[in-house]
């Protein structure tokens, strides 16, 4: 196989995880969504801007976390994170990047030596996920649903 360097693009929102020698392919995955979140002590002041001025549903509400999503491009997304709850590593959590294999992923973020400040857990709420600092320490919360807790 030749010499190659990581990461490539095979399509929009697909990122080269490796490379099958065995099969002589490269492996890719996808991107399902990348949310913002948003640090706030004011949630329920949110809740109102969010859904009465811009008119995003609530997708989620865990008092703590709220999602909030477009009717027309329910992957268009942001969240509004409770300040209150504990940050990792004195960092916002500031982005979430939902990818359909997550233990690939965790796997490579190890092999290439990055900070994880939260190991790879199945959240009670149905995600399987960890944390990962980015070059800038911002803390990255790459996820994953549980088949068995998706929505129907």
């Amino acid at each position: 196989m030749p010499e190659i360097s990581l990461p490539l693009q095979q399509s929009k929102g697909e990122l080269c995880v490796g490379i099958n020698e065995e099969k002589n392919i490269f492996e890719f995955m996808d991107i399902k969504r990348i949310v913002p979140n948003i640090s706030s002590d004011k949630m329920e002041e949110s809740k109102k801007f969010y859904t009465d001025f811009l008119g995003l549903n609530i997708v989620m509400d865990m008092e703590w976390i709220l999602t909030f999503a477009s009717a027309s491009n329910p992957t268009a997304q942001l969240s509004i994170v409770k300040k209150v709850k504990p940050n990792v590593a004195d960092s916002d959590i500031t982005i979430s990047i939902e990818v359909n294999d997550i233990d690939n992923l965790y796997a490579k973020a190890i092999a290439l030596g990055y900070k994880i400040p939260y190991p790879i857990t199945n959240e009670s709420w149905g995600v399987r996920r960890f944390f990962v600092k980015d070059p800038n320490g911002v803390i990255i919360n790459l996820m994953y649903h549980l088949p068995s807790l998706k929505k129907q």
